[in-house]
């Protein structure tokens, strides 16, 4: 298995495939539309200028993805940032979702953010699994914060904190110049 930054011309259909039945078959994702690949080659494109955005792949097959993306607008919380990871159902309890999140993880470490914010749908006992086996701990749940598929949902947060207490500079650096292809 190969993890190397998403190429948005490469990797956007297979990733909106992989996205797909998150979004019409579960309430993992409270997306109620799924993305275009061109609307997922977008947000690749956008969010890779800030954060790491990631594939897993095997013989040239994206089995899944991970990424990162803004936490809240406000300037203050520009060193925190939500992630998430995807799998295709053909591939998950293979490792995949936690090799991805080890590099993730570091990558964002050496970008100088702090925190990692993962947002659950629950019940959702193989994502909470593989985020505590990723050293992410549980901080709350918002009670029927979203309605999807005819009931309310709650959503489950956790946390993990990836480094120093020192004061950070202005900004996170891009991802790109950080990675070596794992």
């Amino acid at each position: 298995m190969k993890i190397r930054l998403a190429d948005p011309d490469q990797d956007a259909a297979a990733c909106a495939a992989i996205y797909l039945p998150f979004v019409t078959d579960s309430a993992t994702s409270f997306d109620e539309e799924p993305p275009t690949p061109a609307s997922f080659a977008d947000k690749i494109k956008h969010l890779s200028e800030t954060y790491p955005f990631l594939v897993a792949t095997e013989d040239d097959e994206v089995l899944g993805y991970a990424y990162a993306s803004e936490y809240r607008a406000r300037v203050a919380y520009r060193w925190s940032a939500e992630v998430s990871v995807y799998i295709h159902a053909d591939h998950r309890g293979r490792g995949v979702g936690k090799r991805l999140y080890e590099v993730l993880l570091e990558l964002m470490t050496k970008q100088g953010f702090r925190v990692a914010v993962a947002a659950i749908t629950v019940p959702n006992d193989a994502s909470i699994s593989l985020h505590q086996r990723c050293g992410f701990e549980p901080v709350g749940v918002f009670k029927a914060i979203g309605f999807k598929l005819g009931e309310w949902r709650d959503v489950a947060f956790l946390e993990l904190q990836l480094g120093g207490s020192e004061p950070p500079g202005a900004a996170p650096g891009p991802p790109a110049l950080l990675v070596d292809e794992q």
